[in-house]
């Protein structure tokens, strides 16, 4: 008898975490050439490597991990049987990994290698055994019967939404909480863009140009800031949120992501002894003032949480947008984009940028949707 048919969660993480693992792939995407000395016959068979450290082979097989947990149980969740779901996750994982192996060989920045291949196919299929284990221990069943206990019917993008919250805190940010700072760099692509463009010269020069130095921010202004990077993920678990004590929880529970999503980058970036640098004088008020303004709009709607999520992340990338960068920003910068962290620079990267924009969008989404609140 086929399983019954659930929307899941899964599904949309899936799908973002693939995007996201094919973007860490192939960044920086400059240089693109056809392989020296090559044609398609040889490029098909991924190239062997000496060169190897054990921080690649935990990454490399942790990396897909989630990938083959998250496939597996979206592929449960949508009505197929043990066996079917474990190959078409393995198949999904195994080809991702192939095809990006293969398009480092046309990056020269980067170093295509059959073991990444094995590695990244291992990690899928550990992902996938745990997620059947999961699943006949009955604790993907559990989650479902919390899920529709605590939130609406068509939660699953403002889930997956909270899920990349914590992601998005990791890239380094102009100051705590506070992301969506696109600005700059869209400047520096429309500029680039523009170089040779005869009729937007003009243009060109204008965005060429840098910026006027900004201001530094009040500690006042950076902790209002901070506080709507807080308010904001709760608004967008109370559009979707039974009202009451649940409510109070998630607020508890982003401020206890926040402040170990922010302390997990810092002792990233500047190693165990700093971990803590990131709480300045404006932070924890900030941080205050972001969960008092959560527990007091516990009792709204979904639907006016829903408008006042929107008015939180506006003020939150318009804040952030004149926030200059912090002495340690640059470095922070630098470190992720050079070093070690260029593996997951495309993960954090974009996440962080774009959260806030996605988020607005699926609230949008929320307030235009027809058919009543969705609760079960």
């Amino acid at each position: 008898m086929p399983l019954q048919r659930h929307r899941s969660l899964a599904t949309p993480l899936a799908l973002a975490y693939a995007a996201l693992v094919l973007y860490a792939s192939l960044y920086p995407f400059t240089g693109w050439r056809w392989p020296p000395g090559q044609d398609f016959a040889t490029l098909v068979v991924l190239p062997t490597t000496r060169w190897y450290q054990g921080f690649d082979l935990t990454s490399n097989l942790l990396g897909y991990l989630p990938l083959g947990a998250l496939a597996c149980i979206a592929a449960r969740r949508s009505g197929l049987r043990w066996l079917p779901a474990l190959l078409l996750a393995l198949g999904f994982g195994a080809g991702l990994s192939y095809g990006t192996e293969v398009l480092q060989q046309f990056l020269p920045r980067r170093v295509p290698a059959r073991e990444d291949f094995l590695l990244n196919t291992a990690g899928t299929l550990a992902g996938a055994l745990l997620a059947l284990l999961a699943h006949a221990l009955g604790m993907v069943g559990r989650w479902q019967a919390l899920r529709e206990r605590w939130f609406a019917r068509e939660s699953a993008g403002a889930l997956a939404l909270l899920a990349l919250w914590p992601v998005a805190l990791l890239f380094p940010a102009p100051l705590p909480l506070g992301l969506g700072q696109v600005g700059e760099r869209l400047r520096e692509t429309l500029a680039m863009l523009l170089q040779d463009v005869p009729w937007a010269e003009a243009a060109h020069t204008l965005l060429a140009a840098p910026p006027p130095a900004a201001t530094p921010l009040r500690p006042l202004t950076e902790s209002l800031i901070i506080a709507l990077g807080l308010l904001s993920p709760c608004l967008v678990a109370y559009s979707v949120t039974r009202a009451g004590w649940r409510r109070a929880a998630v607020a508890a529970g982003a401020l206890a992501l926040a402040v170990s999503g922010m302390t997990l980058a810092t002792l990233l970036n500047f190693g165990p002894a700093n971990a803590m640098a990131w709480l300045g004088p404006a932070v924890l008020p900030g941080l205050v003032l972001g969960l008092l303004a959560a527990l007091l709009l516990v009792p709204v709607s979904p639907r006016v949480a829903s408008g006042l999520g929107l008015v939180a992340l506006t003020g939150l990338v318009v804040g952030v947008a004149q926030a200059p960068a912090d002495p340690y920003f640059a470095q922070s910068l630098q470190a992720w984009e050079q070093g070690r962290f260029v593996r997951f620079h495309g993960l954090a990267q974009w996440v962080g940028w774009l959260w806030p924009y996605a988020a607005m969008g699926w609230l949008l989404s929320r307030l235009g949707a027809r058919g009543g609140s969705g609760w079960t």
